[in-house]
């Protein structure tokens, strides 16, 4: 079977490689499709070589040449979109049309058409003119690509070569090494190849995008830390994104991970009483959304105890028995879900049902609910928010206010974290004593809702203090703000009107970018 090749200066290339690999059906768990090659660091550096001509040839590039690019690789994945939801689908086991073609597709394109419109627009360059001292500022590019690990669990939205990190370092300038999910590698190709024609028909630099499937951690953690790399964004497992922390904060290079996130969510008292039947379909419906595979999954749920919660709990526990269990991503998950459950109970956590893989004919594990008091998880809290990266959440009974407010006190950071409140206002003074514990914890608060939605909004947060990320000022998701991840503040001191960028003359350059001149943020001239 022959090996397919990777993505390097503009060309598909035979790899340098050190082993195979095939995608695997996690529906049927049998393998598929062709066979794709573990790189070998050869493969890394002549992506490293091809990406750092491409830095230099971007330093005469226009913003406009960008943004058309992320728009033409847009339209190249629109005219391939049948293709692509077909691939995805068998190589992760995620629905076809109601998940891959007419929901995560269209939000890949979306955003990188928001990207493009930044990178058009320029004012996520926050230009900062101080006229009476002549020093002036703005965001640009860094000098050196931006290395992308992409997840399993979005194929299309957070793949190191689609994904938002990609669109965001793209739009700021930079040019991208992906590095492919082993997971669904013939997905990979195929938006690979849409980015190459786009490349071409925009006449940006061939090495502006380059793509490997696979890497040994070895390679992995030389590429993060090397000194021609510019920055890195990571999803995925804590383990393995510390490690690569750990390598380039050694070397110091930025990276940008998304790790873990156990996403409280509170219903209080009173929203309990007002509608518990609701709030247990919102959450099992939540729980269970693509198997439990979200990083903003809820796995901690948290109320007082009593006699509604009892009851609340009851009717989450038959929503668990009843519904079927999907289709988890890898050969691994179930043991995974077993090792994580595992740890719980050894600390504390009682199971109320599940607990064990199921008996499907893909991989598959059973929708599992937990219980633990107030009282015990706070004599463990760090062994009781190990993550289960499924359809498994532990609930937490507090016995008073106090109990609730110590709990959250221990709360790791997470990416969001919900509180359910009545609407009569019974719930307001405890809402009021719980928010400013729980702010400080979570990147994104919601209130009424759960917390598995990440909508592409220039006002999203998919942040939040560690261990969800590396680094509680940036996000993953949210245009222009994701693009700051990936982008270096340059000051210009009495630096002569000639030979400052466009963005900081005196003239607006385009008229519509928002600048910081003299303590105001306006359109206008100097």
């Amino acid at each position: 079977m022959t090996i397919q090749p990777i993505l390097i200066n503009g060309e598909w290339q035979a790899a340098a490689a050190n082993g195979t690999f095939r995608a695997v059906n996690p529906a049927t768990r049998e393998p598929i499709g062709e066979e794709y090659p573990v790189s070998t660091w050869p493969d890394v550096q002549a992506a490293l070589d091809a990406a750092t001509s491409a830095v230099v040839a971007l330093r005469q590039i226009q913003p406009e040449q960008i943004a058309a690019f992320l728009e033409q690789y847009a339209a190249n994945i629109e005219a391939h979109a049948d293709a692509l939801a077909d691939l995805a689908h068998s190589e992760t086991a995620l629905p076809r049309d109601g998940r891959l073609r007419n929901n995560e597709l269209p939000r890949t394109t979306g955003q990188l058409r928001q990207a493009a419109t930044a990178a058009r627009e320029r004012s996520w360059s926050q230009a900062t003119i101080d006229t009476k001292l002549n020093i002036r500022s703005m965001f640009g590019p860094l000098n050196g690509p931006v290395v992308v690990f992409g997840p399993n669990n979005f194929p299309f939205a957070f793949n190191g070569i689609s994904g938002g990190d990609f669109a965001a370092a793209i739009a700021a300038g930079n040019p991208v090494i992906a590095k492919a999910h082993p997971g669904h590698p013939g997905t990979s190709r195929l938006f690979a190849e849409a980015a190459r024609q786009a490349i071409q028909q925009t006449g940006l630099p061939s090495g502006m995008v380059q793509m490997l499937y696979h890497l040994s951690p070895e390679d992995g953690l030389r590429l993060v830390s090397h000194p021609l790399t510019g920055a890195t964004g990571f999803t995925g497992s804590r383990a393995g994104g510390l490690r690569l922390k750990e390598a380039a904060d050694r070397a110091g290079k930025p990276i940008y991970a998304e790790m873990s996130s156990v996403n409280p969510v509170y219903i209080l008292p009173g929203a309990l009483v007002e509608r518990s039947d609701a709030l247990a379909g919102e959450f099992v419906a939540s729980c269970t959304l693509g198997a439990g595979q979200f990083c903003t999954n809820p796995g901690l749920l948290l109320l007082l105890a009593g006699e509604a919660s009892e009851l609340f709990t009851a009717k989450v526990a038959v929503e668990f028995e009843t519904k079927a269990p999907g289709v988890l991503l890898t050969e691994r998950s179930p043991q995974n879900l077993l090792d994580a459950i595992t740890a719980l109970t050894e600390h504390g956590a009682q199971i109320v049902t599940g607990g064990a893989a199921a008996q499907i004919a893909g991989y598959g594990f059973q929708n599992t609910l937990l219980r633990v008091a107030g009282e015990t998880f706070l004599r463990s809290p760090d062994a009781l928010q190990t993550e289960a990266f499924g359809a498994v959440s532990l609930f937490i009974f507090a016995k008073d206010a106090e109990e609730l407010l110590a709990v959250t006190r221990t709360l790791e950071g997470s990416l969001t974290g919900s509180i359910y409140s009545a609407s009569d206002a019974s719930d307001d003074a405890l809402y009021a004593a719980l928010q400013p514990e729980l702010r400080p914890r979570v990147g994104r608060l919601l209130n009424d809702k759960m917390p598995t939605g990440v909508a592409v909004s220039p006002g999203m947060n998919h942040g939040g203090p560690y261990p969800s990320t590396g680094h509680p000022g940036f996000t993953s998701v949210g245009i222009p703000a994701s693009l700051h991840r990936f982008a270096a503040l340059y000051s210009y001191d009495n630096v002569r009107a000639a030979r400052l960028p466009p963005e900081l003359t005196d003239r607006n350059p385009n008229g519509v970018m928002f600048r910081w001149i003299d303590g105001e943020w306006t359109r206008r001239d100097v």
